[in-house]
């Protein structure tokens, strides 16, 4: 079986021309990337007698009017997608913000188990003596086909490499500024009208150093909740969050991993659905590899590769039938600016170094 190929996209200018630049590049893939998307939430809704279609554009469209004020840059860059692939600005942002937006809605059942696995190593930990992070991007398994790295030459502000979708901002990536940011999903019962995670992190990527990530984070109009941790060659955190709630951890002195339930008390008393099998495995797999011996690139990439755990592993397949695969793997040097991805799973994809400059 041939390794998947990760398609590169370069774009440069401003936003509005950075966004215009993606779209041309990826107009077919964006236009049946929302085809999919509303598809998948039809079937998703219409299995929990949930809204409609139209309703979850309605939601999306509320939420792109918060983000507008927010970061009117992001903002720009995405109608400026938008805007060449031919499709509204709402939809894009609805469909790639999918997650948030849905659940702003609804909440899912506890056979869902969407997410990923992060992995977040201190200089102590590391192989080379600096901060080293990386995670796996799990989703739905149609998403697969339309994962692409974007790569971000902007007139104002850092330069930017980030895996992601076609036509959505950044998932996870890092800039020349060495700031790496990445997420993983949970769920709370506290989700409201409110910015999407991939606008929290294409703001957060733009940052000049992990704390400003940080703070733009926490102050943010959240729209649901999520994990989201951010790097730079100084440390890596974590912050847990929903709309209402922050919580820290800091990766001081030990590693940290994480994968989709809550861990924080605080978080815990409004999660919205008991902890799946898959995310407590997955959980203490990684803890368990990244406590055992200190860490490079390659180590990780061979715990991204682990199914010592079946359909529980942190390595998903698409024909393990759980309605998640392992879309995108991503590990991060911030110090060196080394950057690594491959799209699929990680022993499917090829590997890819994603360079600067």
């Amino acid at each position: 079986m041939s390794l998947l190929k990760l398609p590169i996209v370069e774009c440069a200018g401003d936003a509005r021309s950075l966004g215009n630049q993606q779209g041309e590049q990826l107009r077919e893939r964006i236009g049946a990337f929302i085809d999919q998307r509303l598809a998948a939430f039809h079937e998703y809704s219409r299995e929990r007698g949930g809204p409609s279609v139209a309703q979850f554009l309605e939601a999306g469209a509320r939420c792109l009017r918060i983000y507008e004020q927010w970061d009117p840059e992001g903002a720009a860059e995405n109608a400026g997608i938008a805007e060449a692939a031919g499709v509204s600005a709402e939809a894009l942002y609805a469909t790639t913000n999918m997650t948030d937006v849905r659940d702003v809605l609804l909440l899912p059942s506890p056979r869902a188990d969407e997410g990923c696995t992060s992995l977040l190593v201190p200089p102590t930990r590391s192989q080379s003596g600096h901060v080293l992070v990386g995670q796996t991007w799990d989703l739905n398994p149609t998403d697969l086909d339309f994962v692409v790295a974007v790569h971000r030459l902007p007139q104002t502000g850092p330069e930017t490499w980030s895996v992601t979708v076609a036509g959505a901002l950044s998932l996870t990536g890092m800039s020349a500024a060495g700031v790496a940011v990445g997420t993983t999903n949970i769920k709370t019962r506290r989700s409201r009208v409110g910015v999407g995670y991939l606008s929290l992190l294409h703001r957060a990527i733009r940052a000049g150093t992990a704390a400003q990530a940080r703070e733009l984070v926490r102050s943010a109009p959240r729209a649901a909740a999520h994990t989201y941790w951010l790097a730079d060659s100084i440390g890596v955190s974590e912050l847990e969050c929903d709309p209402d709630t922050v919580v820290e951890r800091r990766a001081d002195g030990a590693p940290l991993a994480r994968t989709n339930h809550c861990i924080a008390e605080e978080m815990r008393a409004a999660e919205g659905e008991a902890p799946t099998a898959s995310s407590q495995r997955r959980l203490a797999r990684a803890e368990q590899a990244l406590a055992s011996a200190p860490q490079d690139i390659q180590s990780l990439q061979e715990l991204m590769r682990d199914r010592s755990d079946g359909v529980d592993s942190i390595n998903r397949y698409t024909e393990d039938a759980q309605g998640t695969t392992t879309n995108a793997c991503l590990i991060a040097i911030p110090a060196t600016l080394e950057l690594w991805a491959c799209r699929g799973p990680a022993d499917r994809g090829e590997w890819r170094q994603l360079k600067f400059g």
